[in-house]
């Protein structure tokens, strides 16, 4: 009767620093599955030349919790399947290309009045 023996191999001890372990550093700041995978398999938001202009024309800062809200706005409408939305953040009106992850323009509360937004099919109301 012949026998296999198979080698000895041990285990590999896990490492006690999970800091290099994004998926655990993620977890363990609250964020549950959903939210970690949108945030790996959604590319960065990128900003229109046209979108930079009207930003820089307007004197609109977006800081790091705008453009956090922004980027879960364009998650949610993702999501359901948008195209090309409208999003509301406070008293800022951005039309995005849900598919590109492209911010087109950008107007705020002086100039927002009496304006028409077309070719969306979506709004996201922050």
């Amino acid at each position: 009767m012949n026998k296999v023996i198979f080698p000895y191999q041990p285990v590999q001890p896990i490492s006690a620093d999970r800091s290099k372990d994004s998926t655990r550093a993620a977890v363990g700041d609250g964020l549950n599955f959903k939210q970690i995978l949108n945030k790996e398999i959604s590319p960065e938001l990128k900003f229109s030349k046209h979108a930079q202009q009207r930003l820089k024309s307007r004197n609109i800062e977006l800081n790091e919790q705008d453009l956090q809200k922004l980027q879960d706005a364009v998650g949610k409408a993702r999501e359901k399947g948008a195209q090309d939305s409208l999003i509301l953040i406070d008293k800022l009106a951005l039309v995005v290309s849900i598919r590109n992850n492209t911010v087109i323009t950008a107007v705020d509360e002086d100039n927002v009045q009496d304006n028409v937004f077309t070719n969306i099919d979506s709004a996201v109301i922050i």
